[in-house]
């Protein structure tokens, strides 16, 4: 009987042979221990262990990349060796338990003595694995319905400043955003219920405009609110939203937790909006922590809707080809093997965007299929928030048709004081 697994691609550092290690990491997060014990037979290794499918030596280093005191004790000096490796993980040692699956293709490996080095870099699923956990509610395809907006990326903005503003104060600057044109408005990951706006005020009074500016225009526009909290919380919080009208929540992934994240899922029909804040303390040493995809594979299985991959060009550390490969595996299924493409989420590029970004932004997202957030790209528009909308409208249908921005300006004012404003920034 062939087993069903998963399969976790990791990158190693070691003085030792790396497929001594792979054969170390395999028993760690199966069925094994470092000796073997009574009641671990062979029919319970063939039907429980993990099995290395491969493992592909690299160049070695010069150093360490992290210190390990049991290397110290053993007297380790190197030299430091790399390796990609595979290991597959029978899914009947996890079961439908998305904090258990992350501790198996994750967990004690950080903290494993014979690594300098340890980075979880994808996780592979089976379809049938992946039916087994929560789908969005809107995705890409509900959101774009949701908003009646075809064949263009969806243009939104964030409120600011990001924290201090009262609830009306907050309703008011929604209100004109909403006349400025934006599809969608989203809290700052550090706003969810402070003391001087907190969502039992702000909530009504923000959905009393959106709710009239809908009723008046017969246009939507979706607006995240931070809901971020401990898990009881974030349910009534939602179920405000839900009662007011809304559509969608967000909420900070990593200090949340997938645990949270799923109950979150499960007992709201609104969108969820996953805000990845924190993930550059999982990502940023390139021989540490979880990188983007195997990030993406975890967190989508909570069937969130939208995902932040940050942006082309922005203010954070992240390179262009790392936000490319965020933004193109949000629009791919989760499974390997799957046919069903509703598990498909919407890519959010954000931090420090405007109209200029834009058509890198196109390029790299290959695809109309995404949210573009400017803040100051709209908000500080030296013409207003309308024109801040406009000019990014004005990017999309030049670049669509193949004009550069600079020649398009000539007969788009909003877009020329755009790159007036902002190139030299």
């Amino acid at each position: 009987m062939t087993r069903e697994t998963i399969t976790a691609d990791y990158l190693i550092e070691t003085p030792l042979d790396p497929e001594t290690v792979a054969g170390i990491m395999a028993g760690e997060q199966s069925c094994g221990t470092f000796v073997r014990v009574a009641g671990e037979t062979d029919e319970l290794r063939l039907r429980a262990a993990a099995q290395v499918m491969s493992v592909e030596e690299l160049e070695p280093a010069g150093e360490a990349s992290l210190p390990s005191s049991y290397m110290e004790r053993k007297g380790y000096t190197g030299p430091w060796r790399r390796a990609k490796i595979r290991i597959a993980y029978p899914t009947a040692n996890i079961g439908a338990n998305l904090p258990t699956l992350a501790s198996t293709v994750a967990g004690n490996l950080y903290d494993l003595g014979e690594v300098s080095g340890l980075r979880l870099v994808d996780v592979t699923l089976p379809a049938s694995y992946r039916a087994r956990f929560e789908m969005p509610k809107l995705g890409v395809e509900g959101t774009r319905k949701s908003l009646n907006v075809k064949d263009r990326p969806l243009f939104g903005t964030i409120v600011k400043p990001n924290v201090g503003l009262s609830p009306s104060e907050i309703a008011d600057l929604v209100s004109m955003m909403c006349e400025a044109g934006v599809d969608f408005i989203k809290d700052d990951e550090i706003c969810a219920n402070p003391d001087h706006a907190p969502l039992a005020e702000r909530v009504p009074a923000v959905m009393a405009v959106i709710r009239a500016y809908r009723e008046r225009t017969g246009r939507n526009v979706l607006m995240a609110f931070n809901v971020t909290d401990e898990t009881d919380a974030m349910r009534r919080h939602a179920d405000l939203v839900a009662q007011e009208g809304g559509d969608c929540v967000m909420a900070s992934l990593n200090w949340c937790g997938l645990s949270a994240m799923q109950s979150l899922r499960k007992s709201t029909p609104l969108a969820i909006h996953a805000h990845r804040n924190g993930y550059g303390a999982l990502s940023r040493h390139p021989l540490l922590g979880i990188g983007v995809e195997a990030y993406l594979a975890l967190y989508r299985l909570a069937g969130i809707d939208h995902l932040h991959v940050h942006g082309i060009g922005g203010k954070f550390s992240d390179s262009d080809d790392e936000v490319v490969t965020a933004g193109r595996r949000c629009l791919q299924p989760v499974a390997v093997d799957a046919r069903d493409t509703s598990d498909l989420v919407m890519p959010v590029y954000s931090s420090g965007q405007w109209a200029g970004t834009l058509p890198a932004t196109m390029k790299a997202a290959g695809s109309s299929d995404f949210m573009f957030l400017a803040g100051g790209g709209i908000l500080a528009h030296p013409e207003g928030p309308a024109a801040g909308v406009a000019s990014l409208r004005q990017a999309y249908e030049a670049t669509a048709e193949g004009i550069e921005l600079d020649r398009a300006a000539e007969e788009y004012p909003e877009l020329a004081a755009a790159l007036a404003f902002y190139g030299g920034r």
